[in-house]
C-alpha cells in the first residue's frame, strides 16, 4: 500500500478522534455546583479519560469512582479508577457496580451525581438482578456478541435484567440532582442506548425486549427467560417523576468527528463526500455494498474521500471464529470487490483504538490488498467467511494500531479515491 495513502487515511482518523477528546467537550458542559457534595461515578471506555477531564473543568469533587476497560485508565485527582473486562462482564466490572449503587444510594437532595457515560459501559457494569447471576450476564452478553443485532437491539434487552441499567441507576440516585455527560457510541446518539443508559431511562417494554430476543435468535439462560417472561422488574419510564430535573448531555459523537475529518480532508485538497454517521448492517455486506460504489467512482475526476460511521455488527452464529473485529470485516469485503483497482485506499477503524477484542483499531486496505494477502499464503474469501479478518490483515502489515484514543464515537471509515 501507498505510504502517502497511509498517511493521509491515518491524519483523517486522527482529526476525527481529536474532536471527540473529553478536554475539548466536556467543559462546555459542566453543571451548577450543588449546596450538598458532587459525586463522580462513570462507565465506559473512555471515563476515565472524561472523569480526568471533567476534574480539571469542574474543580473539586467529594468523592468518585469510575470503572473502565483494562488498559484504559488514567488517573483522576479525588476519584478512582478501576479496570474490568470487556466486552464480555468480569467480577471487577461485578464489583465496580455494586459500589457504584451503594454510593448513589447515600445521595441527598442537596446533593450532585455526575454520570460520565460512554461506549462499553453495558459491559463494564454488570449487575444482575436477584434470582440472576454474573454468570448469566456472561451468557447474555457472549449471545448478544454474537447474533448480529444492533447495538440499541442489544441494549435494550440488557437493560430487562439489570439492577443498574434502563435509568435504574438514577432512580437509585433520587432525591439527588442527576448530570449525565455522554460519549455517544451507538447511531442516532439516543443518550438511553449509551451503555444501557444507567441513568437515562427508556420507553422500552418486556414485550418489546421478547420481540427484539425472538428477532435476533438470542439465546437467554433459563432464569433470564423466566423472568421476562413474567416482566418481574420493569424499567422506570422516562415520565418517572424522579428523573424530572435531571440533564443529560451528549458532548462527543460521530458526526462531530466525521465534520472534523470532512475539513481535515479539504485542507488537504480533497473533496469531502459527507456519508451516513449511523450506517448498521452485517459488516461484510456493508463492506461489499461500499466496495461497490467506490469502484463504480474511479473514473470520475477530483481527488476525493468519502467518510461515514456509524456501527456493523458480525454474525457469527454457530461456527467457529477466527481473529478479528467488524472493522476489519467490513473492510476485507470491502478488499475483494476493489481487486485490481487503482487509484483507491480505505481506512476502516474503531475510534476507541480497538476493532473488537483484537489490539488493532482496524485496517487500511486498497487494490492490491487482496493479491498481497494471497502472496502472503492467506486466503482471503476464506478469511472473511471465517471471520478471521484480523489473520488476513497482520500477514500483510496493514493493521492499523494505535492503543486506547481516549474517546469512542464509534467506527470511523474513510474511502479514498486518488
Amino acid at each position: 500500500m501507498r505510504e502517502n495513502d497511509r498517511k493521509l487515511l491515518s491524519q483523517l482518523f486522527e482529526a476525527a478522534v481529536a474532536a471527540a477528546q473529553p478536554e475539548l467537550t466536556i467543559k462546555n458542559h459542566l453543571p451548577e455546583p450543588p449546596r450538598g457534595k458532587t459525586l463522580i461515578i462513570g462507565a465506559g471506555k473512555a471515563s476515565a479519560q472524561m472523569g480526568r477531564a471533567f476534574r480539571r473543568a469542574y474543580g473539586h469533587v467529594s468523592e468518585g469512582l469510575i470503572v473502565t476497560r483494562t488498559g484504559f485508565g488514567c488517573p483522576v485527582a479525588g476519584v478512582e479508577v478501576v479496570e474490568g473486562a470487556h466486552p464480555v462482564p468480569d467480577g471487577a466490572g461485578a464489583d465496580a457496580a455494586r459500589r457504584i449503587a451503594a454510593l448513589v444510594a447515600g445521595l441527598g437532595a442537596d446533593d450532585l451525581l455526575v454520570a460520565l457515560i460512554s461506549g462499553g459501559g453495558s459491559a463494564l457494569l454488570p449487575s444482575p438482578m436477584p434470582g440472576l447471576t454474573l454468570g448469566d450476564e456472561i451468557a447474555l452478553n457472549q449471545s448478544l456478541l454474537s447474533c448480529g443485532a444492533p447495538i440499541s437491539a442489544m441494549n435494550a434487552i440488557r437493560k430487562q435484567f439489570s439492577c443498574i441499567k434502563g435509568g435504574r441507576l438514577a432512580a437509585l440516585a433520587h432525591p439527588a440532582r442527576v448530570h449525565t455527560l455522554i460519549i455517544s457510541d451507538v447511531p442516532g446518539d439516543d443518550p438511553a442506548m449509551v451503555a444501557s443508559g444507567p441513568t437515562v431511562p427508556d420507553e422500552t417494554t418486556p414485550d418489546e425486549a421478547r420481540a427484539l430476543v425472538s428477532k435476533w435468535c438470542v439465546e437467554l439462560p433459563r432464569a433470564m427467560q423466566k423472568m421476562l417472561d413474567e416482566e418481574r422488574v420493569p424499567a422506570p419510564l422516562p415520565n418517572d417523576p424522579r428523573f424530572a430535573d435531571n440533564e443529560v448531555h451528549v458532548i462527543a459523537s460521530a458526526a462531530l468527528s466525521l465534520a472534523a475529518a470532512a475539513k481535515s480532508a479539504i485542507s488537504m485538497g480533497l473533496k469531502a463526500v459527507p456519508g451516513s454517521d449511523a450506517i448498521e448492517g452485517e459488516a461484510k455486506r456493508v463492506g461489499h455494498a461500499d466496495g461497490l460504489a467506490l469502484k463504480a467512482t474511479v473514473a470520475e475526476k477530483g481527488r476525493r474521500v468519502f467518510l461515514s460511521g456509524g456501527e456493523t455488527s458480525v454474525t457469527v452464529g454457530g461456527g467457529s471464529a477466527g481473529r478479528g473485529g467488524r472493522n476489519c470485516e467490513y473492510l476485507l469485503a470491502l478488499a475483494l470487490v476493489i481487486e485490481g483497482v487503482d487509484g483507491v485506499a480505505a481506512l476502516a477503524a474503531d475510534t476507541d483504538g480497538i476493532d473488537g477484542n483484537q489490539d488493532n483499531a482496524g485496517a487500511f486496505a486498497d487494490g492490491t490488498s487482496v493479491a498481497r494477502m494471497r502472496a502472503a499464503g492467506v486466503d482471503p474469501e476464506m478469511a472473511l467467511a471465517g471471520h478471521d479478518s484480523y489473520t488476513a490483515f497482520e500477514a500483510v502489515g496493514d493493521l492499523f494500531m494505535t492503543g486506547p484514543t481516549g474517546t469512542n464515537v464509534n467506527d470511523f471509515r474513510a474511502l479514498l479515491v486518488r
